[in-house]
Order: C-alpha cells, then sequence, then structure tokens
C-alpha cells in the first residue's frame, strides 16, 4: 500500500537524500522527487550558478517555489535541499503536506561523501568541515521541529535505510 501524503526527505548535504529516496520511491511505488535537481532543471542551470548570480537568497526563493508546486503534486518521495528548513514558511509546508523523515548524518560522514563535490556552494571554501558543523548546530534543531521520524545514514546501506523507512511508514498509520 503507497501512502496517500508525500514523504519529505530531510537532512543536511551528504546524508544521503536523493540516493534514499530513489530507492524509498521505488519500494513504495511512488514518483521521486528532488527539489535541488528540479530548481536545475526549470531555471536550466546547476545551482552553483544560481549561488554566484542571485546569491543564497536567490536560491532559497527558488527551493520556497519548487516546494509550493511539489506540495500540489500527487504523493510522493521528495528529496529536499539541506537548508529547506530554515524558511519558517517552509517549515510549515513540510507539516501541513506530508511526513518529513529526518535524515541524520555525521559531519565526518558528510565530509567523506562530499568534501570534493564542487558543486556545493556553501562548502566551497578554506574549512569545509567548520561549515558543515555551523549549518549542523543551526538547522539540526530546524531538522527535529519538522520530522516525524529520524533515521541516521553513517552506518549501513542506503538501500537498507530505504527499507527500514518503508516499514515503518506501512506499519504505521499516520494519516496516510
Amino acid at each position: 500500500m503507497s501512502p496517500s501524503k508525500n514523504i519529505f526527505l530531510i537532512g543536511p548535504m551528504g546524508a544521503g537524500k536523493t540516493t534514499i529516496g530513489r530507492y524509498l520511491a521505488k519500494i513504495l511505488r511512488l514518483p521521486f522527487v528532488d527539489t535541488d535537481l528540479e530548481i536545475e532543471k526549470r531555471c536550466g542551470t546547476n545551482i552553483p550558478w544560481i549561488f554566484d548570480v542571485e546569491g543564497e537568497s536567490g536560491f532559497r526563493e527558488r527551493e520556497h517555489k519548487i516546494l509550493v508546486d511539489v506540495c500540489s503534486m500527487p504523493p510522493s518521495i521528495i528529496a529536499t535541499g539541506g537548508g529547506i528548513v530554515i524558511r519558517e514558511d517552509n517549515r510549515k509546508l513540510l507539516l501541513e503536506n506530508g511526513v518529513s523523515i529526518y535524515l541524520q548524518a555525521s559531519v565526518a560522514h558528510q565530509i567523506s561523501r562530499i568534501s570534493n563535490d564542487r558543486s556545493r556552494p556553501l562548502i566551497r571554501n578554506d574549512d569545509p568541515k567548520g561549515t558543515l558543523k555551523k549549518l549542523l548546530a543551526l538547522r539540526e534543531p530546524l531538522y527535529r521541529e519538522v520530522a516525524k521520524f529520524t533515521f541516521p545514514t553513517d552506518i549501513g546501506r542506503p538501500k537498507m535505510t530505504a527499507n527500514k523507512i518503508a516499514e515503518k511508514i506501512q506499519k504505521i498509520d499516520y494519516g496516510f
């Protein structure tokens, strides 16, 4: 049985939202949407370019518009950008339009996955580890504010995590 509401995957960059989301969508037979990929598709360019030209505020506005759009779609698995929880109106949309799953990752795990990824504008600096620590300190309370469940992603394979999430969602009626 597929859920009748959206399932939002939230958490820091490098937590595995896109990878786990794709597996989860297959398991639950739901469409998969990645908000970052959707922004790039609609803009015809990549996120670093948007940050360079419009700054983070321009990117966040585009991100908000995408979230509004995906909330009006049929139930889907939605991998969000790590900073989507910054805006209060986004947190409200997440709470009102589905169930949010916080994919928790340590800074060490994030570094191992994304330290050489030049497509991540927030860590294109001399201290990516320090930046990730600051971002996590600011955002973790916001992830927890909207999350119905938390799943650590430092250990285990993404497919295994997706299976655990699917089991949790299918076992318990959370208004689906």
